[in-house]
């Protein structure tokens, strides 16, 4: 189950891949790891199966029993990658980025980020299934983003279901910080989007350190965001500075949390996250991991809540790996990881 209990919604957009579609084949064979290199994971579980999605072409996954050795799939998850990616993201082609993924109505949907490093020319697509292991069926995009047009970037997608049954999607990476927009139920923009965290003011980016990873892309430094449920708050983590770097990344993940899905998200302190505010949560120690981030957080039933991140391994010179922590949680409702 992934972050609360979802109700209310029918799949009336989704349409069969058509014979444009980018195919993709690979002839590799599984293979069995404890050490799982991944970017940008995400969990889902049916019938026994822990399945993990991340970053990579047509999207990377992995499959387990326990969370502990993991089955990496040869072929990629997404197998056909519908032509209006490439006709709406010049340059982007199968390396798609950052899924996201949740059970609603008796459906999984599957939000992913179509994009070119650096830039905020975007789209978050959608795809449903009756089951994990599919087949998908392609529902267009959920949210385009276009240079010079738009102020924040489509890509990092984050569902979340309010009290009241509502699904929203939050997004984002740089330029004007982490967007908010509520869904309607064929899971799509039903509202235009807000901005609920950012490093800085849009006015102040030129101010800000100038972006290591690109010179096309903004300078404010929060992405990744997603949003999860406990004791009648909803919590916003975000990942604050960069990754991409190997063991030059300098990922971090900080926390706000809010009564409404809507915010406003005060860390500790009280400090808005619209204004620069952010709990740290967990970073990098320079001895096991040189930075952590991109993180999702889950209650698979079992007693205990689960946060997963990659992190940039220090002893294997910046590769990213998963890494997983149990969630404690502080007297007055602060998250800790253990």
């Amino acid at each position: 189950m992934k972050k609360i209990i979802f109700t209310g919604c029918l799949l009336l957009t989704c349409v069969s891949m058509t014979a444009q579609s980018q195919q993709l084949r690979y002839r590799q064979q599984p293979f069995q790891t404890d050490t799982v290199m991944t970017h940008d994971p995400v969990m889902a579980f049916e019938d026994g199966t822990y399945y993990l999605l991340s970053t990579g072409h047509g999207l990377q996954w992995a499959t387990s029993k326990d969370r502990k050795t993991w089955t990496v799939q040869p072929t990629p998850f997404i197998k056909d990658i519908p032509q209006w990616t490439q006709d709406s993201v010049p340059g982007f082609k199968t390396h798609v980025w950052a899924p996201d993924i949740i059970r609603k109505d008796g459906l999984w949907w599957l939000a992913y980020s179509c994009s070119t490093f650096g830039k905020n020319t975007s789209a978050i697509g959608l795809m449903a299934s009756e089951r994990l292991s599919g087949p998908w069926r392609d529902c267009g995009p959920i949210v385009c983003s276009k240079g010079g047009r738009d102020e924040w970037n489509a890509i990092d997608p984050c569902f979340i279901v309010d009290d009241g049954g509502t699904p929203w999607l939050t997004w984002g990476s740089f330029w004007d910080g982490i967007q908010l927009a509520r869904l309607d139920h064929t899971m799509h923009l039903a509202s235009k989007p807000v901005t609920i965290a950012r490093r800085v003011a849009l006015r102040d980016t030129l101010k800000a350190e100038p972006n290591p990873t690109s010179k096309y892309a903004g300078r404010n430094a929060i992405e990744a965001p997603f949003i999860f449920c406990h004791g009648g708050y909803y919590y916003l983590l975000v990942s604050w500075d960069y990754c991409c770097r190997g063991a030059k990344s300098t990922y971090r993940v900080a926390v706000g949390r809010s009564k409404t899905v809507g915010g406003p998200y005060l860390d500790r302190k009280g400090k808005d996250m619209r204004h620069g505010g952010g709990t740290i949560l967990i970073e990098g120690d320079k001895q096991e991991f040189e930075a952590m981030g991109h993180c999702a957080a889950y209650h698979f039933g079992e007693g205990d809540d689960l946060f997963i991140c990659h992190g940039y391994s220090t002893k294997m010179k910046g590769a990213a790996l998963l890494v997983q922590r149990r969630i404690t949680w502080t007297a007055d409702g602060w998250p800790e990881l253990r």
